[in-house]
Parts: C-alpha cells; structure tokens; sequence
C-alpha cells in the first residue's frame, strides 16, 4: 500500500512540476519582457514589481490558508474511504477572507492609489485581481486534494501564460505602456479557471467507472483509529477556521520573506530604481519557489494520506526524498550563479546594476533553506501542528523584518542577500527540531 503511495505521490509531483516549472519560466519571462519594455521608465517598472509583491502577500495570506485546508481534508478523507467532502466551511472562510479585503481596500482606495501606485488602474487591478483569486485558490485546494495535479498544472500554467501574454503584447507594440502590461496581472486568475470543467468531467467519469474505496485496517486499527470517526464527518467549524488562520500566518510570514525587502526599499531608499533592482535579485528565489510548490502542493495530501494510515516510514522518505532533492537544485543554482550570475542578472533585465557573483550564491543558498523550511512545514500540517509551525514563520519573518530596518549593512542589496539567507537558515533549522519533535513522540505512541 505505502509503496504505492510513493509511486502516486512521485508521478503526481513530476506531473506537477511540469507545469509548474513553465509556470516558473514564464513568470521569470514575464517580468524579464517589463524590464526591457519600461527600461527607460525604471519608476514605472518598479510599480509593476510593487503591485505584485502586494497582491501577493494578499492573495498568499487569505487564500493559500484555503487551499491548504482543502488539500489536506479531502486527502485524508479519501484515504480513509470518504469520496463525498463538505465544502461549507472553506468556502465560508474563502468569502470571510474577500469581503475582509474589500473592507480594507476601498477605504485605502486614495492611499493606494496616490500613496503607493501613483495610478487609478493599478489600484483597480489589485482590487481586481484579489478577488479572483478567490476562486482560483478554492479550485487549485480542491484539485489538489483530488489529486488532480495534470489539471492544478495547467490551471497555473494558463496563468502564467496568459499574464505573460500582455507583456509580450507590450514588447511588439500591440499595446503600450505601465497599465498594458500589468492588466495581465489581473486577467490570468480568471483565464486559469478554464480548467475547472475538466476537473468536474473527470471527477464525474470516476466516479462511473469505480466504487469508492474502503476503509483500510490501517485505518480501523492503530494510532489512526481514532481520528477517523472525526475526519468522517469533516473539520469542524473551529477546527478549519484554526487551521486556516494558523496557515494565513505562515503564508504572511513567507510573504514577507519574499517581499519586505522589496517594501522596504520602496520606503527607505531615495533611488526610484532600486526596489526593481531588489525585486529582480528575489525572482532567484521566486521562481524556484514555484517550481517546487509543486512538490510541496503534492506533497501535503500525499503525507496526509499517510498520516491517516500511520504511514510512519514512507512519511519520513518522503521527507527525505524531497529534502535532498532541494538540497541538489540549490546547489547547482549557486554554482551556476557564482559562475555567470552577474552576465545573466545583467543581460536578462537589460539594466547595469553591479550583481556580485558571492552574493547571487548567497541568495541561491538561502533559497534552497526556504524550500527545505517549505516541505517541513508540510509534514508539520499534515501532522496537526500548523500553530507552532506558523509561530516559527513569524519569528523568522520579525527577524528578517528587523535586519532591513536596522541598516547594519549599508548597502540594501547587499542587506538584502545576508539576511535573506539567515532568516531562512534559522528557519529551517527551527522548523526542523519541530519536526524531529514529532517523529519522536510518534515513535513512542506505537
């Protein structure tokens, strides 16, 4: 059964990964196509990087936290023999989390418009494209949860696709300008969620061609027993509002990882250019970053479905698998990045700024922590410990917070790679220790 698992959860995540890597790509050609268009704007690209640091850290905070809970409760569900799955509850916290961002942006509306984007359009783009969101996080939890990860790939894929379709329609002069290029912004979470009838197609020809699955032993017996009465009736209310506002914490707090260097330049440096000079060095962590949600987006249901059937064993090979797998990637990134970084940094966003090779490694080596930290914050939700998972989110985040704000380096790029790389460094030791913790107390129950 476990060496079965193994095989679904690896096909599922190189499935994934397909997708997701284009996704990657696109992403990084994306802005790569913005930096060349707007080269002789800096300020105006520098925006651009703006709003999408902003909207995600929105969109990751309040709808992540939804995937997740999707993700995790349909899979242990199935796991245990549970084809039906009671939507109400995330789908309540999904509409909680939209109108608590309508509330708070409408009345920011002058703020953000003359304060941050200096543009109407911008403002209404974010607006915009955080409350699609919506819906393409609620599909991208329910799919995962399926384990429908060729379709969770090509709804990601038609996104990145389609946004990167504007700046490209930019580049060869179909349209023109700042508000050209970011509209793709808005436009792709409702492109990607042309999916969704096939993921009901397909959920409806399974449904015709089997019968659902029973409950395994390892279910009606052993540590597992005991949760499967409660996982047959859902989450609670209480429970799917702790989890996702535990996961709403985490995500806040990788988004400041990813994004307050970016925000605190844009308010502390007097250079228009150089927030986009620091945004451009973070897609080397970004775009890994999505890479790998791959990974980790198979990973949680995999492990919940493990975690279900005291899968103890294959529950830590995964963890392992995965964990060296990064460790590999990381690796040849900073080699790669200590060799031709400076060329390439130079080249692909079409602006002179003096990249040292030590410091791209740097990054390079931190990005691979943050993804080392990422997985082990799946095994730590699988197993039901997503609040002392998120306290050592935050407490990473405030650390990282704190480095760019006290100017111990001068040089905010340069402040930027070091504390980066510690703050995902600390992280992913803490991360870790909680880990080892809860193998070990595991070990003694059986």
């Amino acid at each position: 059964m476990s060496d079965s698992r193994g095989r679904s959860y690896a096909s599922g995540a190189r499935i994934l990964s397909i997708g997701i890597a284009a996704t990657g790509v696109l992403t990084f050609a994306y802005f790569a196509v913005a930096s060349h268009v707007l080269a002789h704007r800096r300020p105006e690209y520098s925006r651009i990087d703006v709003l999408w640091s902003v909207m995600f850290v929105i969109i990751c905070v309040t709808y992540r936290p939804v995937e997740q809970l999707l993700s995790r409760t349909i899979a242990a569900r199935r796991a245990r023999g549970l084809e039906s799955h009671s939507l109400r509850a995330a789908f309540t916290i999904q509409g909680a989390f939209a109108l608590t961002f309508l509330a708070v942006a409408l009345p920011l509306r002058s703020t953000l418009e003359h304060g941050v984007f200096h543009s109407v359009t911008l403002y209404w783009i974010l607006v915009t494209g955080v409350l699609a969101y919506a819906a393409s996080y609620f599909a991208r939890g329910w799919l995962a949860g399926h384990k429908y990860f060729a379709l969770y790939g090509g709804l990601v894929f038609m996104e990145s696709a389609s946004r990167f379709c504007f700046a490209l329609a930019a580049a060869v002069g179909i349209s023109h300008g700042q508000s050209a290029i970011a509209l793709g912004i808005a436009a792709a979470p409702f492109v990607s969620l042309v999916v969704v009838p096939a993921a009901f197609a397909h959920g409806a020809s399974a449904r015709e061609a089997g019968t659902p699955p029973k409950l395994t032993d390892a279910v009606l017996e052993g540590p597992a027993a005991e949760a499967s009465e409660e996982v047959s009736a859902g989450l609670s209310a209480r429970d799917s509002g702790r989890f996702a506002i535990s996961v709403s914490a985490i995500q806040l707090a990788e988004q400041t990882l990813l994004n307050a260097a970016v925000l605190t330049v844009y308010a502390t440096s007097a250079s228009s250019s150089l927030p986009g000079t620091v945004f451009d060095l973070m897609l080397i962590t970004r775009a890994p970053l999505q890479l790998f949600q791959a990974i980790q987006t198979s990973l949680l249901p995999h492990l919940a479905g493990l975690e279900a059937t005291a899968g103890r064993a294959a529950f830590a090979r995964a963890i392992r698998v995965t964990a060296v797998a990064i460790a590999s990637f990381a690796a040849v990134t900073a080699i790669g990045l200590l060799a031709l970084g400076p060329f390439v940094m130079r080249h692909v966003f079409g602006y002179n700024y003096g990249y040292g090779r030590l410091g791209l490694a740097v990054v390079a080596v931190g990005m691979g922590l943050h993804l080392v930290a990422g997985t082990l914050n799946q095994a730590a939700l699988a197993r039901g410990q997503a609040g002392r998972a998120a306290a050592l989110w935050l407490g990473a985040a405030a650390l990282f917070v704190g480095w760019m704000l006290l100017g111990v380096i001068g040089d905010q790029v340069r402040r930027t790679e070091v504390g980066y790389a510690g703050a995902a460094g600390v992280l992913a030791l803490a991360l870790w220790l909680l880990y080892q913790r809860g193998s070990t107390a595991r070990r003694s129950v059986a």
